[in-house]
């Protein structure tokens, strides 16, 4: 029986985590130690694009949980983990993560996975257009003429941006104010001073 059938079959054709019956496709861990049928489980496409980019998680989608947390499937169980980790600022998950139960190994694996895709996230290096290597808080130099979006601004080639601040998620955009507007700019148009 080929996976997507099988899953299917284990889920009654819902997704695991929400209950959605709609856009449904096999969601697999990376790295998954045991079988390939327990480290996977069927998701929406809601859930699928959320959990595949944090910027666009709806918290409150993610109150099902607290039904799916008690699945008897590992991969439910490690999802249902990191996501209300990752949220527990909330408030509510927290409350959850304290209920949750899970066996030792499947919890080692869960965080082990959380700590590499937050070291992977630190990895991320800003560089200029030379490849200096660009920290908050430097000063840069324009290197061109950029024409702000949704502004009549246009920032002047030579223009110094004092105090930069990093985009954490994106190595080629910094933010800084010219002339007293805060504005995104391309790493590849400035020069670190």
């Amino acid at each position: 029986m080929n996976l997507e059938k099988e899953l299917r079959e284990r889920s009654d054709s819902t997704c695991e985590l929400c209950s959605a019956t709609d856009n449904l496709q096999v969601y697999s861990l990376e790295n998954f130690p045991g079988e390939t049928t327990d480290g996977s489980f069927m998701a929406c496409q809601v859930c699928t694009e959320q959990l595949e980019n944090f910027d666009k998680v709806e918290v409150n989608h993610w109150r099902c949980l607290n039904d799916s947390m008690w699945s008897t499937v590992p991969a439910v169980q490690v999802t249902a983990f990191q996501m209300l980790t990752k949220l527990k600022a909330e408030g509510w998950p927290q409350d959850l993560l304290d209920m949750m139960y899970m066996e030792e190994e499947l919890k080692a694996f869960a965080k082990s996975q959380l700590v590499s895709k937050e070291n992977a996230t630190a990895e991320i290096i800003h560089k200029d257009s030379n490849g200096a290597v660009i920290e908050a808080g430097d000063t840069v130099v324009l290197i061109k003429d950029l024409n702000v979006k949704g502004s009549s601004l246009t920032a002047k080639r030579g223009t110094a941006v004092r105090r930069v601040s990093l985009v954490h998620d994106n190595a080629e955009q910094i933010e800084g104010k010219v002339e007293g507007q805060q504005i995104v700019i391309l790493t590849k148009f400035v020069k670190k001073v």
